[in-house]
């Protein structure tokens, strides 16, 4: 018997409801206006009265409407078909709704169960599986996607019987299961999980020890993530986080690629929208979208599905990784998911924190960000998550509730610089206040000796020391003048500016320099930090300045020539 409830009072899109029976925190209910159901979730449960946050405009609503509860949190539906998708936060699949707009009350079924996919079996009769093991494999846009025993199943079942190969739709009964009691549970290709658990169907979730690369030089070569890892991108609007990460999407080391649009404006969701069909994957030479996933909320929705966005992200996410994939989750921005928490923790009259952010939004985003990370499933094969978020800090102000409470948790900070983007060093990345912790781990300092090359960590720590003496010459000279200090700071000044435009700053639009390989990363830092060993003697600043300026634009060229061509060749003699 559902749980049923009666208007009482509104606020906005919060909703207080009188109940007649037991009501749980997050649960879904749906409140009653003539024939529409607007959904919506509990947050706050205080005596015989719950607090729901309506997904939608509550416009035309009143005291008295009825609110029926579901008996279970949001969830999201799990199976072949998500690929290429785009969804809502609620997982409303945007790509099928008849008009521009859905409306209030109406949503759209995640899966096409209309589709037969060509089912192989991988489990026998007889086989011992629990929750997360692999049952068939069908194959969806060219990726293997595994059938798996639904992340609900608690417990040991032994595998009663499997359909043979064959096309079937996600509806079928592929496989049934008998637990240690003796009963039978029928499994489909299609499951459901709550987005605000995480999925721990995984034997281990080891420390991170490898790197994820992205092509791009300020993350690979200075500051690496980590397969598995967390990062997060701050910076003031129009320095460049978008653009970076669509950059992340289409060239960094992972199988699985979701957007996550968290209160972005429409005309950003517009551009993923539009752009993202027409770009090619350069792994496979066939279309991105082909194995992304976007998951989008604008700003003029209501907080509840903004909130909701990036939890259902993240499962997505988890339930690629359990198929033993690399995902990589970008999220743009985590400030309005937290905006979101903000506008629900006030309306419920909550003791306000800093900025009347919630005194626990470091908790908060702290859970979210652990569920990323690396591990190794039952069956012995991995798959990781690899998340990185960006926040809009207003006015570029990194001292917020948000982009503090973020750093506390996520390992690597990718600062972007107005006064970098002004002056157009794209990537924007301060390369000062920019870090990577796992620098720090002796396993990827291990990885990094082994696989990149011997002493790498050593030779990354040396270029950062040049940046950092370069910038405060640089302060020097602006507040002497260039004939007021030696010419030893100037010529530390321009070995600073020889990294930054050659390895720091990237062309993303060349078809050369858009993506650099570790091969490539590796010999260019180290052509330049050969250069920076070199000792000059200069009797003027105008000679250093004009000496470093041809050695940039010959190493210029070299970022736009193909590796160990004849031209590279050329320009690289003129250099020795």
């Amino acid at each position: 018997m559902k749980t049923k409830g009666k208007v009482t009072g509104i606020i906005s899109n919060l909703v207080i409801a009188e109940v007649d029976g037991p009501v749980a925190q997050n649960e879904i209910c749906f409140v009653a206006q003539g024939d529409t159901r607007l959904m919506a979730e509990v947050i706050k449960i205080t005596g015989n009265k719950a607090f729901v946050q309506v997904f939608e405009s509550t416009r035309g609503l009143k005291t008295g409407n009825m609110v029926e509860f579901d008996g279970h949190m949001l969830e999201v539906s799990l199976g072949p078909g998500i690929l290429s998708s785009i969804y809502d936060g609620l997982q409303n699949n945007l790509k099928t709704m008849e008009s521009v707009f859905l409306k209030r009350g109406e949503y759209t079924a995640p899966l096409d169960t209309a589709v037969e996919w060509d089912f192989k079996p991988i489990a026998a009769p007889g086989t011992r599986v629990r929750a997360g093991s692999w049952l068939g494999e069908v194959v969806e846009n060219n990726l293997p996607h595994k059938i798996m025993v639904p992340f609900k199943f608690k417990g040991d079942y032994t595998v009663k019987s499997v359909v043979p190969a064959g096309a079937y739709t996600i509806d079928t009964t592929v496989a049934v299961l008998t637990d240690e009691r003796g009963n039978d549970r029928e499994v489909t290709m299609v499951q459901k999980w709550p987005v605000k658990l995480p999925v721990t169907c995984y034997r281990n979730k080891p420390r991170p020890f490898k790197i994820m690369e992205t092509g791009v030089r300020i993350f690979d070569t200075f500051n690496p993530m980590a397969e598995g890892g967390t990062g997060f991108i701050p910076g003031p609007f129009g320095s460049g986080k978008t653009v970076l990460q669509h950059a992340l999407a289409k060239q960094a080391e992972a199988d699985i690629i979701i957007m996550a649009a968290c209160g972005e404006r429409a005309n950003e969701v517009v551009e993923i929208f539009v752009e993202f069909p027409e770009l090619t994957d350069p792994r496979t030479g066939r279309k991105l979208m082909e194995r992304t996933i976007i998951v989008c909320n604008t700003s003029n929705m209501p907080v509840a599905a903004r909130e909701a966005s990036v939890y259902t992200a993240m499962t997505l996410g988890e339930y690629y990784r359990a198929m033993g994939l690399k995902v990589l989750l970008l999220a743009d921005s985590t400030s309005r998911w937290a905006q979101a928490l903000r506008e629900m923790s006030n309306r419920l009259e909550e003791l306000p924190g800093a900025d009347a952010f919630p005194m626990d939004l470091s908790a908060i985003i702290s859970n979210f960000y652990s569920r990323a990370g690396y591990v190794e499933l039952e069956n012995g094969n991995s798959g990781s998550v690899t998340f990185i978020g960006t926040v809009s800090p207003a006015g570029g102000n990194l001292k917020e509730p948000v982009t503090e409470s973020t750093k506390k948790v996520a390992r690597c900070f990718y600062a972007l610089a107005q006064s970098r983007a002004d002056s157009k060093r794209y990537p924007a990345v301060d390369p000062v206040d920019s870090y990577s912790k796992y620098l720090e781990y002796p396993e990827i300092q291990e990885y990094l000796n082994t696989v990149v090359e011997e002493n790498w960590p050593e030779k990354v720590a040396e270029s950062k020391n040049i940046i950092l003496k370069g910038k405060e010459a640089a302060e020097q000279i602006n507040i002497l003048g260039d004939d007021g200090v030696p010419v030893e700071y100037h010529d530390r000044f321009w070995k600073s500016e020889l990294i930054d435009f050659i390895i720091l700053q990237q062309d993303a639009f060349d078809k050369i320099d858009s993506s650099s390989p570790m091969e490539r990363q590796k010999y260019m830092l180290g052509l330049v930090l050969g250069i920076c060993r070199r000792q000059r003697e200069f009797d003027n600043y105008e000679k250093c300045a004009a000496y470093y300026k041809n050695l940039i634009n010959i190493l210029k060229q070299l970022n736009y020539s193909e590796f160990k061509s004849e031209k590279f060749r050329e320009y690289e003699a003129l250099l020795n």
